[in-house]
């Protein structure tokens, strides 16, 4: 990475950072030095991370739930491996024996200019966060602004797009309370699950190149459903979007994602089983092993002997914790070593690898799009694809039910200009187009 990010993370995310509380949503000590982000390049990264999130999520849900392994009442048989890329989609835990209807084989889902993406868990709350911070001219969102936000915005009847610790969230808010208690344990028994995840990385892009400032405005998002490790997950994917600009052009993007990585890894406590799972699976990557071959191992080191405290088998959850943070973490990490920085590769990885298995692909996706913009993505598919997203599939009220990345785009520079100024005490030069951002001092 750029020389910057020596100085971004000198400290702030070792033990002396402490992000267990809510912090204070004052500046920080700036350094004189300063980073400049041009805003027509990060407007085509920002519709890059839309269309990138959406192929990777529509091409992930063929998969979702496919492989789970063999514990508990659900089975579904051997994990599938490169080879079944192309092949016939098995059915999920779901799919009463019958395969997706996505598409008959496990291959890329891709919309034409003439069609519409649909939104989906992994896009929709995003989009109503940025709504949120748009519509209320804020950088930091409040509970009661979260909270009037998920209940104007999400159905309250079924199918509503919500599981496990997101509903019981929102169930939680129809009864009055507010975010943090949303993801108390002593109310949210789901609080490990996967949620937080899918709904808060673009806090990162928000705060380009300050993972700090990524970190205050998500904080309580995230915990809006998740405590523990799902909120030390959620924050790893987080910093790690922040950390994606500016684009470094002289470094192909796998030295870039090895570099964010091992930047995001720093924020997760050593004790945690999230911290010892990174660890563990980058070991088996550096020792050269299949990336099917790890995926197998963590499944028996996490799921059968429990190890690294992971103890969610023990707990006789629906689908032995499928939706849970940590085995959808581990697998997520496997296709980021493994995918090398590769678009196509990453998400082929990711819809292969097992579990919720559609969440870690619109992750990657929504990154890995971001950083190789709107036109390295139609590169990569060679063709131009749709622009438009239609939230109202999931979601409700908004001002269009069809969105397009262009103007979501558009929306996430106003929020961004906000950011710089109050949040970062940058600075937006309009005549040059670009935005003045000073470096983080601990």
């Amino acid at each position: 990475m750029q020389k910057y990010l020596l100085l971004l993370l000198p400290i702030c995310f070792l033990s002396a950072c402490d992000f267990s509380k809510q912090p204070a949503h004052t500046p920080p000590q700036l350094k004189a030095d300063s980073t400049s982000i041009s805003k027509s390049q990060y407007y085509d990264h920002l519709y890059g991370f839309w269309l990138g999130a959406c192929i990777a999520n529509w091409t992930g849900l063929v998969t979702e739930m496919d492989k789970i392994g063999n514990i508990g009442e659900i089975q579904t048989g051997d994990f599938y491996t490169r080879e079944n890329w192309g092949q016939a989609d098995q059915p999920s835990i779901w799919g009463n024996g019958i395969p997706s209807d996505l598409s008959p084989t496990i291959d890329f889902v891709l919309r034409s200019k003439a069609e519409v993406w649909g939104a989906d868990d992994d896009t929709d709350l995003e989009y109503m966060y940025q709504h949120l911070l748009y519509a209320n001219q804020t950088t930091i969102l409040s509970a009661q602004q979260i909270k009037d936000g998920w209940l104007k915005h999400i159905k309250k009847e079924e199918e509503n797009f919500l599981w496990v610790s997101n509903q019981k969230a929102f169930d939680l808010m129809q009864e009055g309370y507010l975010p943090p208690t949303t993801s108390d344990t002593a109310y949210n028994e789901h609080y490990e699950m996967i949620d937080a995840q899918l709904t808060t990385e673009i806090f990162g892009l928000f705060a380009p190149s300050r993972p700090d400032i990524a970190l205050q405005m998500a904080y309580l998002p995230i915990r809006t459903t998740a405590r523990e490790n799902a909120a030390w997950i959620s924050e790893f994917y987080v910093i790690m979007h922040a950390l994606a600009t500016p684009i470094d052009t002289s470094k192909n993007i796998n030295q870039q994602l090895q570099s964010m990585a091992a930047q995001a890894r720093l924020h997760l406590p050593d004790s945690t089983y999230a911290a010892k799972m990174y660890d563990y699976v980058y070991s088996k990557y550096q020792e050269g092993l299949p990336w099917e071959q790890t995926r197998d191992s963590i499944y028996q080191r996490y799921q059968v002997e429990q190890k690294d405290d992971y103890d969610i088998t023990s707990q006789n959850l629906y689908c032995n914790g499928c939706f849970a943070a940590g085995i959808n973490f581990a697998a997520s990490l496997i296709s980021l070593f493994y995918g090398e920085g590769d678009f196509k590769e990453t998400i082929k990885i990711a819809c292969l690898a097992g579990w919720d298995a559609d969440n870690p692909a619109a992750t990657w996706g929504g990154l890995l799009g971001f950083m190789n913009g709107k036109k390295g993505l139609e590169n990569i598919f060679g063709d131009s694809l749709s622009n438009q997203f239609n939230i109202h599939r999931t979601r409700q009220n908004f001002p269009k039910g069809t969105d397009t990345f262009e103007d979501m785009a558009n929306t996430g520079l106003t929020i961004i200009d906000r950011v710089v100024i109050e949040q970062m005490n940058g600075r937006v030069a309009e005549d040059q187009n670009k935005w003045i951002i000073p470096h983080f001092k601990n």
